[in-house]
């Protein structure tokens, strides 16, 4: 399964694909869930998709915002389920402090959610490496903690931003 570095596509200014990479993202997630034997609904690949719209983090209402204009009146039920089903597959991560998604680059690695998020425009970009990872669970084991989520964010200004 292919995994991508959204630092370098969410932090490169006009030159990204970004169709090509929610296709990617899309292929990813269906050969993750045949891989699992779970079902990616139309309902669920769609609301991935939403997910990936762009690199921003979307909220739950503004998903259910869009698929209601697409296809009449959705139950909110209907999206935090689907939400749900992404989180657990490790299709998304949920930004606490946003209350908001956004695409998981890496599905098939288990991993910690690192974000950097640009306070001006509110992209996010997903950084993976392992060396902060082991890091974390390192100093978790040492004092006797067991870590059930990992995921950081770092605010600052992305470089097209500090470019403006």
């Amino acid at each position: 399964m292919k995994n991508f570095d959204t630092v370098s596509l969410s932090f490169c200014g006009g030159s990204h694909d970004h169709g090509r990479c929610v296709k990617t993202a899309l292929s990813a997630a269906e050969e993750l869930c045949r891989s699992k034997s779970v079902r990616l609904t139309d309902a669920r690949k769609r609301i991935l998709e939403l997910v990936w719209d762009s690199h921003h983090p979307v909220g739950a209402y503004d998903i259910l915002s869009k698929l209601s204009l697409e296809s009449g009146k959705t139950a909110p039920p209907t999206v935090y389920r689907a939400l749900d089903f992404l989180l657990e597959q490790g299709l998304i991560h949920r930004i606490e402090s946003l209350n908001a998604y956004v695409g998981c680059a890496h599905p098939t690695e288990e991993h910690a959610g690192l974000f950097l998020i640009c306070n001006s425009c509110g992209c996010a970009a997903e950084v993976h490496d392992q060396t902060i990872d082991q890091t974390i669970l390192a100093k978790a084991s040492n004092l006797g903690f067991a870590p059930e989520q990992r995921t950081l964010e770092v605010r600052g200004i992305c470089p097209d931003c500090q470019s403006t």
